[in-house]
């Protein structure tokens, strides 16, 4: 089972004080130096907490741009990207560009969206956000396996969009974020490669009971369950549903996940700081002794 960290994108460090490009790479190479497997960025534009002022967050491609050419071993991941945000067509050319730019370690992480703030303050449309994700992902897995994509929707046309240049060993799994809803489960089980589903600390009933949707939505669509790869996003820190701040407790949550088939799981140490981090990596090694 593989194990990834979820970088600080934004405010995590305090309120007004967003970690540099610096700080970011430099983390994402201490983990890849401790033998973690993936580094992930997620994709918002700000966030908006009740009560409190709106944060500001990196752009997530042109920072992993930058972090497939630092590294050299980890996976880069998205957790997820927003496909509302930008044209389909043109985010399967940017995955495809930093896949190129990794030496194909880019694993596409792809959501719907969800945080109403963030689509107003930059005035993108809100509505009928699964109809826009199944058109979106129609585009870019398409364009991504087979090189070109022809689609005719609601919200998106492209006509014989092609992804150049050609790369015959082009290697771009698509991830999708999603919960339990009966038409997310359903583009998951016909598209993705992977699935992920987040928060947690211990597995769970609510883990189990959409593990079970997936498969019964994998049934329907015909397609065996165990070729979509089962990931989960793990928080540490203190509060309920979360793994403590230990690394012997980390090694015992990841080897419960690794017993219920899980394939990766990305965590997310509260606050994302060195010690939390140093934490994780300690873990991670207990639980592959």
């Amino acid at each position: 089972m593989d194990v990834g960290l979820m970088l600080p994108m934004g405010e995590e460090p305090g309120t007004g004080v967003p970690a540099t490009y610096g700080e970011i790479n430099r983390l994402a190479l201490d983990v890849e130096a401790a033998g973690l497997d993936s580094v992930w960025v997620y994709d918002h534009l700000m966030m908006v907490e009740r009560d409190k002022p709106p944060s500001g967050t990196w752009e997530a491609w042109t920072l992993l741009a930058a972090l497939a050419a630092t590294t050299r071993s980890v996976r880069l991941g998205t957790l997820v990207s927003c496909t509302s945000f930008r044209h389909p067509g043109l985010l399967a050319k940017m995955a495809d560009t930093v896949a190129e730019i990794s030496g194909d370690r880019l694993i596409l992480g792809v959501g719907a969206g969800w945080h109403e703030p963030e689509y107003r303050a930059f005035g993108l449309p809100f509505d009928h956000r699964v109809d826009r994700f199944s058109e979106a992902l129609h585009i870019i897995a398409t364009m991504l396996r087979e090189g070109r994509a022809t689609l005719a929707g609601r919200y998106y046309s492209v006509q014989d969009c092609p992804l150049l240049p050609e790369r015959p060993d082009r290697n771009v799994p698509v991830l999708i974020g999603s919960g339990g809803g009966e038409r997310m489960l359903g583009l998951v089980a016909r598209w993705a490669d992977a699935w992920n589903c987040a928060w947690y600390g211990v597995p769970d009933q609510r883990f189990t009971d959409l593990r079970d949707k997936l498969h019964a939505a994998c049934a329907a669509q015909g397609r065996d369950p165990s070729a979509v790869a089962v990931t989960v996003g793990l928080i540490i820190g203190d509060g309920e549903r979360r793994v403590p701040r230990d690394a012997g407790a980390i090694a015992e949550a990841l080897a419960a996940w690794q017993d219920q088939g899980v394939a990766h799981v990305i965590c997310w140490p509260d606050p994302t700081d060195p010690a939390g981090v140093e934490l994780l990596c300690a873990g991670a090694r207990q639980f592959r002794v």
